[in-house]
């Protein structure tokens, strides 16, 4: 047998073809790494003297950027170990043969890649990228020679250090006579030697990346000031997260940093993501990052509080991963913006961010609130640098890579505050901090983390570690945060009643239920609601295949109440809750009285559907769902009936019926019950590339656009769907639908640029789709007007980099912008007229128009970038 398969996890495989020299890791969410050393296919190991790790010298990607709601591909960490762990990009190491790791996959998966890779080992850029947050000149020039001495000397392309190959229709042949075919999406089979292996990088609906360590459940009270330990370890930790926090400030919940599993991690803790008030971010690194996707899943915008430097560090890698306009980073986040050193006021809690050095822009926290006897403090120093790295980096020389003394002087300072709580990077090597530097720290406790090793008996007599749940608290909490919480979701359910019937519902029992209790089964008939305070509440009926989640302000037994009759589902407390439990009488009681029986039933009804699809069954808030309820209306398609403009400018849920999309003369798919359609103008301003054809006598919910603005985990299932689709379509290198396919050639070489232009694609597309439907002057017209000022957006951003590195031919370019707006406003006032075009002719006028456009002049502003490090 030539060719070793092996699973190593959910949508993970290994191939080895060890006379070919192929070891293929195939598949890699985050924390891929700990499972292959869990597997025994990354070891320890000695080359010529050298230690050193066995390990994969090549990835083949999976085809989609997200499967169920998180990350398919982070190959920061893989490459990181293939680099240095195993030596392949170590000078004279015995690993180092002159191959580069290999990346494998469709063109957009790889560049993606590339792309997210560079910023995950740089961070920001240039000098230019640091002036735009905000930083004087001289503090940039002095960032940008720390970063250059973090990278050996100078910024490297990715591709420098990183090889890779494109899959598209035909096989790809590796030097080594490995051939890897695409059979369909995610399918591939990896041929060698007459012997053939296919992967299927697939996750079942609802099956998630699993977590390379069990964490068990913990439980804890939500106090005044106080950090619950959440993980202790690094990206390389097969037994614990990675090291982070949570704050507990007046009962509200906030995360430092978003590792790996974060999800997990927080039902280990009882906490449900709705119960996260917002998130303190060090770094961009993928073990204190990769996370960010669980919180992007959340029924309301989260709170972002970092500096606007690490923003931008962050919105840049996030945007590189999912080919998105770094401005859609707030359409999940609050941005909340933080100043360096100066402590900001956060209601109560103050919080002071320090720059600290670190390949990437890094800031680490102290945070600290007043208290019977001045202020109580915490310090959280994810990612610092040891001292003696550090000194080794300081010269006197202004231009050379590295850090004057006076900077070096103002770290060390920085990193002695005394704080009551301090816990510390101690994973030691060139860019993580070392216990010794910590020795004479006069601050009460001491935490060491952020390294996979045990502790030392030298560094045991420094700092303490912490277990998993364990927590510090620091001013104990005297108020009823749960009655509290009680009080404002009974009040958003029962808008308008009277204030003492609100007092009659809260006067009940909070009680605790343990992880895995049974809440309410399917067939009984309830004595007491269910208020859920806290936690998360899965919600099953296997028969129908439904399986959601219910957070914090679900009302459980409502509907077996309300119609006295069994419970049609089963329910089941997935972490640690706690709920108010309300006696069944009284509760209908106070519902009579107020006259809500037909609200409340018309919600249900209503709740229950929509809490069964994909797209609400998961963390949104039970007010939020009611105002959605309040908003949406139905509609009935007729058999053969063609969903017109007009219907696709709301997001629409089937409840019966099916409908056909369809682009070209090619059907891309059918939908029923519980499937959608709609959502690219609806949430993402694009004008719809399918036409849409119901099969049946079909029924809708109709959703306006503007509810789920505030509800990010629907728009980020609405955008896993939406890139899914796009990529199949216009990404794919071929033309099975008859579309203007996008080719890597178009690509300038600019990320942020390439991701304009492939949208520009999209809307043309749409154009061309409407035109060859005949699908009316409305729809042509708002068709043509999104591209009218997308571009002219496009221009802007286009021109604002050009101007921010100073290209030297930016006048021409800006002429030459004026002239391609004009034709598009023209070609717009044309049809307003009722002058509608032919679908060649559009095609001819966007040939012509744009690609022509992008293959002469932004070439040359691609080229004159990438001289400058951008990418």
């Amino acid at each position: 047998m030539k060719i070793r398969k092996i699973r190593v996890t959910n949508g993970v495989y290994w191939v080895e073809i060890a006379d070919a020299g192929i070891r293929m890791l195939c598949g890699c969410p985050a924390d891929v790494v700990k499972h292959l050393i869990k597997n025994g296919l990354i070891a320890q190991q000695e080359v010529n003297g050298v230690a050193c790790e066995t390990g994969p010298n090549t990835i083949l990607l999976s085809d989609l950027t997200l499967q169920n709601g998180e990350f398919s591909n982070m190959a920061e960490f893989p490459v990181l170990q293939m680099l240095y762990r195993q030596g392949m990009g170590i000078p004279n190491h015995p690993n180092n043969t002159g191959a580069k790791p290999l990346l494998i996959g469709l063109a957009s998966q790889v560049n993606s890649q590339m792309h997210y890779i560079y910023r995950g080992n740089y961070g920001l850029v240039s000098k230019e990228e640091i002036v735009q947050c905000g930083i004087a000149d001289d503090e940039a020039e002095e960032m940008m020679r720390l970063k250059r001495c973090f990278a050996f000397g100078h910024i490297k392309a990715t591709r420098e250090f990183i090889d890779v190959a494109t899959i598209g229709k035909e096989p790809v042949k590796l030097n080594s006579g490995v051939s890897i075919q695409r059979l369909s999406v995610n399918v591939f089979a990896i041929g060698y030697g007459g012997e053939t292996v296919s992967v299927d990088l697939s996750l079942a609906p609802g099956e998630k990346y699993e977590t390379a360590y069990a964490l068990g459940f913990r439980k804890f009270d939500r106090e005044y000031f106080g950090v619950i330990h959440s993980g202790e370890g690094d990206g390389w930790d097969i037994n614990r997260p990675s090291m982070s926090s949570i704050l507990m400030f007046q009962g509200k919940i906030y995360l430092i940093d978003a590792g790996p599993n974060l999800a997990y991690t927080l039902n280990a803790l009882g906490v449900g993501i709705e119960e996260v008030e917002g998130i303190f971010h060090t770094h961009a690194h993928d073990d204190h990052f990769a996370g960010i996707t669980a919180l992007m899943r959340a029924g309301r915008r989260i709170k972002y509080f970092a500096t606007p430097l690490i923003r931008a560090s962050v919105s840049k890698k996030l945007a590189a991963l999912l080919s998105l306009e770094e401005e859609r980073f707030s359409d999940f986040f609050e941005v909340c913006d933080l100043q360096f050193d100066v402590w900001n006021d956060i209601e109560g809690l103050e919080v002071k961010p320090v720059f600290s050095p670190h390949p990437v822009e890094t800031n680490i926290f102290l945070f600290r609130t007043l208290a019977d006897e001045g202020y109580k403090s915490y310090a959280h120093f994810a990612d610092i640098v040891s001292m003696s790295v550090l000194k080794g980096m300081v010269t006197d020389s202004v231009d050379a890579p590295g850090l004057s003394q006076q900077a070096f002087e103002r770290t060390q300072a920085n990193y002695q505050i005394t704080v009551d709580v301090k816990k510390i990077d101690i994973g030691g090597g060139l860019i993580h901090g070392a216990a010794i530097d910590f020795h004479g720290d006069r601050s009460g406790k001491i935490l060491l983390a952020h390294k996979a090793q045990e502790l030392t008996p030298e560094e045991k007599e420094i700092g303490s570690n912490a277990a998993f749940g364990t927590a510090d608290i620091l001013v104990p909490g005297k108020s009823d945060t749960l009655r509290r919480s009680a009080f404002t979701y009974l009040q958003a359910y029962f808008s308008g009643i009277p204030l003492h019937h609100l007092r009659i519902l809260l006067n009940h029992d909070i009680v605790d239920i343990n992880p895995g209790t049974i809440i309410l089964k399917e067939g009984e008939i309830p004595s007491e609601i269910h208020l859920v305070l806290n936690g998360s509440i899965e919600k099953i009926r296997t028969r129908d295949k439904v399986f959601s989640t219910l957070a914090a302000g679900a009302v459980i037994g409502e509907v077996s109440t309300m119609y006295k009759k069994a419970a049609e589902h089963t329910y089941r407390a997935a972490t640690f809750v706690q709920a108010l439990k309300i006696h069944t009488g009284l509760y209908l009681e106070i519902i009579k009285r107020n006259q809500l029986q037909e609200k409340i039933q018309h919600t249900i009804e209503v709740r229950s559907f929509l809490e069964s699809t994909r797209l609400f069954g998961e963390n949104v808030p039970s007010d939020v769902l009611t105002r959605i309820i309040e908003k949406a209306s139905t509609r009935w398609y007729q058999a053969g009936e063609t969903i017109g403009h007009g219907d696709l400018g709301v997001l629409n849920i089937i409840i019966s019926g099916r409908v056909e999309r369809s682009v070209g003369s090619e059907t891309l798919d059918t939908l029923e019950s519980k499937d959608f359609f709609g959502e690219e103008l609806t949430v993402f301003n694009v004008p719809c590339l399918f036409r849409l054809k119901a099969l049946d006598v079909t029924e809708v919910y109709q959703i306006p656009g503007g509810l789920l603005a505030e509800v990010p985990v629907v728009k980020w299932k609405l955008l896993e769907s939406y890139l899914g689709r796009t990529a199949r379509v216009i990404y794919s290198g071929n033309n099975e639908f008859e579309v203007f396919v996008w080719r890597e050639d178009f690509s300038v070489l600019v990320v942020e640029m390439d991701t304009h232009h492939k949208k520009l694609v999209e809307i043309a597309n749409s154009i061309m789709e409407i035109l060859r439907s005949e699908g009316g002057r409305d729809a042509l017209l708002e068709a043509v007007e999104a591209l009218v000022d997308y571009t002219r957006y496009h221009f802007a951003a286009e021109e604002a980099l050009m101007e921010r590195y100073d290209y030297p031919d930016i006048l021409a370019h800006k002429q030459r912008h004026r002239q391609l707006s004009r034709q598009v406003a023209d070609y717009a006032a044309n049809i307003r007229a009722g002058i509608l075009p032919e679908e060649s002719d559009f095609l001819r006028f966007f040939r012509d128009w744009i690609i022509t456009h992008m293959l002469s002049e932004d070439r040359k502003y691609g080229e004159f970038l990438n001289s400058k490090g951008v990418f």
